[in-house]
């Protein structure tokens, strides 16, 4: 399974989840097979500015199975639905403490997200 999770710098596995999907300026894409991380990715966002639908096409490109992210507007998980890939939302921390907690089943997740910001918006 190839996990994407935006973060807030290029520090891959010990970075944040960046709170914004659609401000990230990085995405961590990490290879995991029977719940063991086997390898990770950091890769720059190649656009400063996007529309609807780009940043779902890059994650897709790139291999993306599952998104993990705090918050994201309604398009953005419109068009990974489509594409069947899986977001779960809600997702707050250091990517790694993230990632043991989606093993262990003890991911925690924000139900209250959307009231916390404006995740419809793609400014930087």
């Amino acid at each position: 399974m190839r996990i994407a999770v935006p973060i807030k710098d290029n520090r891959g596995l010990e970075s944040e989840v960046c709170e914004h999907f659609g401000r990230a300026r990085y995405v961590v894409f990490i290879d995991v097979e029977d719940g063991t991380v086997k390898g990770s990715e950091v890769i720059e966002v190649p656009f400063k500015e996007h529309e609807s639908g780009d940043l779902p096409a890059f994650i897709k490109e790139h291999g993306g199975e599952v998104v993990l992210a705090y918050g994201m507007g309604r398009r953005a998980i419109a068009y990974f639905n489509t594409m069947g890939v899986q977001v779960i939302t809600g997702v707050s921390g250091k990517v790694r403490d993230v990632l043991e907690g989606l093993a262990k089943g003890t991911l925690k997740t924000d139900p209250d997200w959307r009231s916390k910001g404006d995740f419809g918006r793609h400014e930087f």
